[in-house]
């Protein structure tokens, strides 16, 4: 049985085996670990979809097993695993987690100045805010 750890889900893979350091999932484990799903169009989330690539360099798909780890390195995505290849994570490309960082808002909250007046997050939305904190324990 192959752990996959993928953003923030652990998912066991009856399908995964390793051949030569690299990661053969089932395109249904992969799809139940990732999202991603084989189509005709290539491996796909939604509605994003990404060309797996034939001919030279590494091979990605064999019958119904996809090379997991060759996919996820064409797209950009880092790759890890244990020792023994039990548990592999198939991490996130710096340029997605950028995307979503840009995307998120911190929730409001309010808190006292130096003088004591109360000042809220939200009175700054639209600026660049840093906020430094710290604790004397």
């Amino acid at each position: 049985m192959t752990m996959v750890l993928h953003e923030q889900t652990e998912t066991a893979c009856a399908s995964g085996h390793v051949e030569g350091g690299e990661l053969w999932l089932a395109g249904p484990d992969l799809e139940r670990a990732t999202g991603w799903a084989m189509k005709p169009e290539g491996l796909c989330r939604g509605e994003r979809c990404v060309p797996v690539p034939t001919g030279r360099g590494p091979e990605f798909v064999r019958g119904d097993a996809i090379n997991a780890t060759a996919i996820w390195r064409h797209m950009g995505h880092p790759v890890a695993h244990d020792a023994a290849g039990e548990t592999w994570v198939l991490g996130t490309g710096a340029s997605d987690r950028a995307s979503t960082l840009r995307s998120l808002e911190a929730p409001d909250f309010a808190l006292p100045d130096l003088a004591g007046a109360i000042g809220t997050l939200s009175r700054h939305r639209g600026r660049k805010v840093l906020l430094a904190t710290w604790a004397s324990w």
